[in-house]
């Protein structure tokens, strides 16, 4: 349960995968992509369109919008009105902008009658003059209410019709007001990182084994446990006789193997090279191949040989066969000095994660919807770029179940949206801070991670807003190494 990640928009070559995803969920999650966006600069989506909707039998001439549900807990309202002068002089200076650059044929430049503007760009025209008055009028507000929104507001209603008043209500959400008296005292255990001679000597058997050899057993003797055999199969499964059998040439079977199942092991153990056998094998119901799991399979089988694994010694030899060391005594320094970093990262994110869901136990608060949906479309979308990466075409992402994806994601995403609050506010007490260089270096490694030039990430990041949520991060994950460097150990 970690504190919400920042949102790094993807690389050019999987926009339209996202777009894909993003065109399938509208849908379901309701965005304000097709109502006034309370921003400070322009929206980039489409055209805005009226719309009449009849609830409850009553005609409505204004707009509503479909966002998600918010929180009414988190939740305000700002109610913003506009004369009808200002309404008329906004359309009016719209209006004259598209005829000085609208090209209609039979019309010369300038010239198209402000009649044929109104009605050929009304749409346009309209979407403008709400761009050029919402924004500036919800910020005026929201300061003399001194709150600060969270996520996308929403408007709730909208009527706009030139020479009349326009009147919208913009619902947002907010922090919410709690105490987080006693967080000092929210503590849990924290392991040792020290790596013990168990966990050292095993990471070395893994090294040796990962150069071990497999090599053919000259004597002419019987199969036992330990052996590696080289066979060849026929299987039939029982009951299926018109499917295909399972052939196999030249495979490796080990005998006793924990990744063999027991009765070949059984019918295997033994026998000798050259010899031919039968075997009926039935696999456990949770087998990892799902057309054998609990099948009853009859086999023939022909052992062509047997053969031996072979570990290599744990010498200088080796040392230098796995990589650039000098000597054994140097491998193991060097595998001491990696397992004792990964287990320090191990421990410190296992310990961090039960430290968030102790503080998320001890402070309880409403959480923004907008922000825990912010968190989900992080979560999807990281997961959705890992699938294009894979090779899932846009097509195929339109098909998946975004409804159930988003439900299955809703409980982590609240508990990291309520980490990442509460971290927010216990570094604003612990008086924690960023500097420039930190930011810089968190920039590095992104540009490393996503192959993008860093002065074409930095210019990006500055203009969406990307650096500051970058620099609102490494504030929150410096707070939480404060707070677990305190953990007793």
């Amino acid at each position: 349960m970690r504190p919400a990640r920042v949102r790094i928009p993807p690389p050019l070559e999987l926009n339209g995968a996202i777009r894909a995803w993003k065109a399938n969920t509208l849908s379901n999650t309701g965005t304000l992509d097709s109502t006034p966006k309370l921003e400070n600069t322009p929206p980039t989506d489409s055209p805005e369109t009226a719309h009449d909707h009849h609830h409850e039998g009553h005609n409505h001439d204004h707009e509503h919008s479909h966002g998600p549900v918010l929180n009414p807990d988190c939740t305000r309202e700002l109610v913003i009105d506009v004369s009808a002068e200002e309404v008329a002089k906004a359309f009016s200076r719209v209006t004259a902008n598209y005829r000085r650059q609208a090209r209609i044929p039979g019309f010369r430049a300038g010239k198209v009658p402000e009649s044929i503007i109104r009605r050929k760009f009304a749409a346009e025209i309209r979407k403008e003059v709400i761009d050029s008055m919402l924004p500036e009028r919800f910020n005026r507000g929201i300061a003399e209410m001194n709150v600060r929104p969270v996520g996308q507001p929403q408007v709730a209603e909208l009527t706009l019709e030139d020479g009349s008043p326009l009147h919208a209500k913009a619902v947002f959400e907010v922090l919410p007001e709690f105490s987080i008296e006693g967080y000092q005292e929210v503590k849990v255990e924290r392991p040792s990182v020290e790596v013990t001679e168990d966990e050292f000597e095993h990471e070395l058997e893994m090294l040796r084994d990962s150069r071990a050899t497999i090599e053919p057993v000259e004597e002419d003797r019987p199969l036992v446990d330990g052996d590696w055999a080289e066979i060849s199969y026929k299987g039939q499964l029982e009951g299926e006789a018109e499917a295909a059998p399972l052939l196999g040439e030249n495979s490796l079977v080990e005998i006793g193997g924990k990744e063999t199942v027991a009765a070949f092991s059984d019918a295997l153990r033994g026998s000798r090279a050259g010899q031919e056998l039968k075997a009926e094998v039935v696999y456990p119901p949770d087998y990892s191949e799902g057309r054998l799991a609990g099948k009853t399979v009859a086999y023939e089988v022909q052992v062509k040989a047997i053969k031996k694994r072979t570990l290599p010694d744990l010498d200088d030899d080796l040392a230098k066969e796995l990589g650039s060391y000098e000597s054994y005594e140097d491998l193991k320094n060097r595998v001491r000095e990696y397992l004792a970093n990964r287990k320090r990262r191990s421990v410190e994110n296992e310990t961090k994660d039960r430290l968030y869901a102790a503080l998320n136990e001890r402070f309880q608060f409403p959480v923004p919807e907008s922000l825990v949906q912010e968190q989900i479309d992080t979560r999807l979308e990281r997961g959705l770029r890992a699938l294009a990466n894979q090779g899932m075409s846009p097509d195929q992402m339109r098909k998946l179940d975004f409804e159930r994806l988003r439900a299955a994601q809703r409980s982590s995403a609240l508990a990291e949206t309520k980490t990442s609050i509460l971290l927010g506010r216990i570094a604003v007490t612990e008086k924690v801070t960023v500097t420039d260089e930190e930011v810089d270096h968190e920039l590095q490694l992104v540009s490393y991670q996503s192959r993008e030039p860093l002065e074409t990430l930095k210019a990006r990041l500055t203009q969406d807003g990307g650096l500051a949520r970058i620099r609102e991060q490494l504030l929150k994950e410096k707070t939480a190494t404060l707070l677990y460097d305190r953990l007793p150990t």
